[in-house]
């Protein structure tokens, strides 16, 4: 093997390690954000579910009484 190609080959590989670390963060910072995503759709879930069963609640009490 001549000194050109082994060196040629070290120097891909260094860069594909960087390539893959590079990678390894962007899937760790996405997964994070995707975590934050999800926690504030749960919030929301909630909210929205709280806020249904209070205007259903009110617009029982709203409601014209029979006779009308």
């Amino acid at each position: 093997m001549s000194e050109d190609r082994l060196i040629d080959i070290e120097t891909k590989l260094a860069y594909q390690e960087d390539l893959i670390e590079h990678l390894n963060k962007v899937v760790s910072d996405q997964q994070q954000k995707l975590d934050e995503l999800e926690k504030a759709c749960r919030k929301m879930v909630e909210r929205l579910v709280y806020l249904s069963d209070a205007f259903e609640s009110a617009q029982i009490e709203d409601a014209p009484p029979p006779h009308y």
